[in-house]
């Protein structure tokens, strides 16, 4: 099948699948007697794989590296909990630094809607940042 057909049938530009090859991700296809590409049947298996995994937020390091399991003739169902297992703890970790953030961001909001700029002395740059919602020593915020 020709790269174009390829793209159309798995959702993705041939300029992609030119670096999926150039990433080591997809295998170079044999080529036609004119030059053109020639992929198999199973690369739009391979290329909506590799569009999963990204969504799933794999690099493409680990998704070349879950590729070469399976082309090795393993099943990397163990390789992939592992990475998956990892991908969702660092989102976890993600998600409660949002969520400090939130809450002090919510603080400043208060802040601000509580102060008459009127009566904000002339020192400080901005009261409602010195004064609330600090950042710690360790980079979390204090309240």
């Amino acid at each position: 099948m020709r790269i174009g057909t390829l793209a159309a049938e798995a959702g993705v530009s041939t300029k992609a699948i030119r670096f999926y090859e150039e990433a080591g991700l997809m295998p170079a296809p044999p080529r036609t007697p004119g030059g053109y590409r020639d992929y198999p049947p199973r690369a739009a298996d391979r290329l909506g794989f590799i569009r999963n995994a990204q969504a799933a937020g794999l690099t493409l390091a680990e998704i070349r590296d879950v590729l070469a399991i399976r082309d090795g003739g393993q099943a990397p169902c163990e390789h992939v909990g592992t990475l998956v297992s990892e991908h969702l703890r660092q989102v976890e970790e993600r998600i409660a630094d949002l969520t400090r953030a939130r809450s002090a961001l919510l603080e400043l909001e208060a802040a601000a809607a509580a102060t008459d700029p009127a009566t904000c002395p002339d020192g400080p740059i901005c009261r409602i940042l010195n004064t609330t919602a600090q950042p710690a020593a360790d980079g979390s915020q204090a309240h």
